[in-house]
């Protein structure tokens, strides 16, 4: 099978690529050339263009077809345009590579299946995605295009701290100082590590039933955010002091934030996985945030070069803490701890 991943070196991408290699695909990823800090797979082959440069890209593609083209890197509809023209006839099925946060906020119910409504009036980039899947089947249902949408979830690699702050907020728990958590830090969330919904993703590829069909991909293991921090902190060798704090005071401060929670991270999550598991019968996730927090802080540990402190962020954090605490001057941690 001859796939082209548009990207291929990204967080999620990275571990597919490896897997989709090993597991004998003739792998082709176009992408810049830019350096990246995850290895890229001996089998695969390169090809060196820009996505966005549709006419170069016509040539560089013109004695190519693929069985899957997977397009991790397109965010708006003219992207999705971009990728229609490009591949109408050059692939047997386009996966479009969505998020999860499409779905309704705030949720009715859960869990969340592949039938929620999508709906997020909070989040431009949520926005941006459902469109491209809504010009996707419609172009599907009209011209047979062979697309299948995959909504990934939070995922992460051992280069990638799930938290907003990454190594700054690493950075203050290893020198016990406070950090901030949204709302009462009891929301649920799911992290899915990257080597897990690989097994997910290249399980689809070239699969004939997904053609028309949308999937998520995620871990079945349930968190909370405070649970979160406290693992990574633990690990670190640190003290998770939690101060809990609204997602709309948070969202004042700092809009671009208050937009990942209000229209994602502040809502409590838990996926119904059984379609990918039904097209998909290998899938498993095996992977539990505790042993990828020790993969994280074991990399970061190892890449000292990475361990970067932003000072901005930790004025901001400081000045949401002083602020919440003036107007709300109650002992973190009590029983009256909202």
């Amino acid at each position: 099978m001859k796939v082209l991943f548009i990207g291929g070196t990204g967080t999620i991408s990275s571990a597919c690529s490896q897997l989709a290699v090993e597991r004998g695909i003739d792998l082709y990823l176009l992408n810049r050339g830019v350096t990246t800090i995850r290895p890229i797979p001996e089998q695969a082959k390169l090809i060196n263009g820009d996505i966005r440069d549709k006419e170069r890209l016509r040539t560089i593609l013109r004695d190519h077809s693929f069985d899957v083209v997977v397009d991790w890197v397109a965010y708006t509809p003219q992207h999705i345009e971009t990728d229609i023209e490009l591949f109408r006839h050059k692939t047997g099925q386009y996966v479009f590579i969505s998020t999860a946060s499409a779905y309704q906020k705030p949720l009715v119910k859960l869990p969340v299946t592949e039938d929620t409504p999508l709906d997020n009036p909070f989040w431009q980039y949520s926005r941006d995605k459902i469109a491209c899947e809504e010009l996707l089947f419609k172009t599907w249902r009209h011209t047979g295009f062979p697309v299948t949408v995959v909504r990934p979830s939070h995922t992460y690699d051992q280069t990638r701290l799930p938290n907003h702050g990454r190594w700054t907020e690493i950075d203050r728990m290893k020198r016990g100082l406070p950090v901030v958590v949204h709302g009462d830090g009891t929301s649920v969330w799911v992290l899915t590590h990257h080597r897990d919904f690989a097994r997910g993703l290249v399980g689809l590829l070239g699969n004939a039933r997904a053609i028309g069909e949308a999937f998520h991909i995620t871990s079945d293991e349930l968190l909370t955010w405070n649970g979160i921090f406290r693992i990574l902190a633990g690990e670190a060798g640190g003290t998770a002091n939690i101060i809990n704090v609204p997602s709309a005071f948070i969202n004042a401060f700092d809009p671009e934030w208050g937009a990942g929670l209000l229209g994602d991270k502040a809502h409590s999550m838990i996926f119904d996985n059984s379609k990918i598991k039904e097209f998909v019968p290998d899938f498993k996730c095996t992977i539990p945030f505790s042993q990828g927090a020790r993969e994280i802080i074991g990399w970061f540990n190892a890449h000292p070069e990475w361990r970067k402190v932003d000072e901005n962020y930790n004025q901001l954090l400081d000045r949401i803490i002083t602020a919440y605490q003036s107007a709300w001057p109650v002992k973190q941690g009590s029983k009256h701890d909202w």
